[in-house]
């Protein structure tokens, strides 16, 4: 398989969905527990790229394939998420808020990159997924509940990242 993109612009399309999860993770107010729990579903959700989306090029390549040597794939996860962390620190990110900006000016470049360089397929897939992650990070845990009892699944908070994330990327879903 040969993809058209630069190390710089696959290590953005690895990146990006665990930001975007990362984002809907800290813009609650989940508490601990729940931020934990949040991140958690996260990872899940991002992994379940590989599963779900097997005929999609573009992110099969992106994400780290278990079975195909857990070092291997500790050492890609790791290397993204350096360059990840490397490129908000130079952005100056160190706020929440800074965060889910930075996170939907790349959800917007992610766009871009794709109608430049993506199949349509592989774009609305790439697309799908992300949204998904923001979906089942938001849906993961109830928020401004009192010990357990009451609370919101989907917090305004949350649905107003969802939809700069969704506005960004161009999509609409049913969620939001």
């Amino acid at each position: 398989m040969s993809l058209n993109y630069t190390e710089e612009e696959l290590n953005l399309l690895a990146n990006t969905p665990h930001i975007i999860g990362s984002a809907m993770a800290f813009t609650g107010s989940s508490g601990l527990f729940g931020t934990g729990k949040e991140m958690f579903v996260n990872a899940q959700a991002v992994m379940a790229g590989v599963k779900d989306y097997p005929h999609n090029a573009l992110i099969q390549a992106i994400l780290p394939h278990v079975q195909e040597g857990a070092s291997e794939a500790m050492e890609k996860m790791k290397k993204v998420r350096d360059w990840g962390v490397e490129r908000y620190k130079a952005k100056g990110v160190t706020s929440a808020e800074k965060f889910q900006d930075a996170a939907v000016e790349d959800c917007r470049a992610i766009a871009d990159l794709l109608a430049e360089k993506a199949s349509e397929q592989e774009a609305a897939e790439y697309k799908q997924w992300a949204m998904t992650i923001a979906e089942k990070v938001a849906m993961a845990t109830t928020e401004g509940d009192f010990l357990g009892f009451g609370g919101e699944r989907f917090s305004a908070n949350e649905r107003a990242l969802f939809t700069r994330i969704q506005d960004a990327f161009g999509v609409t879903t049913l969620l939001a």
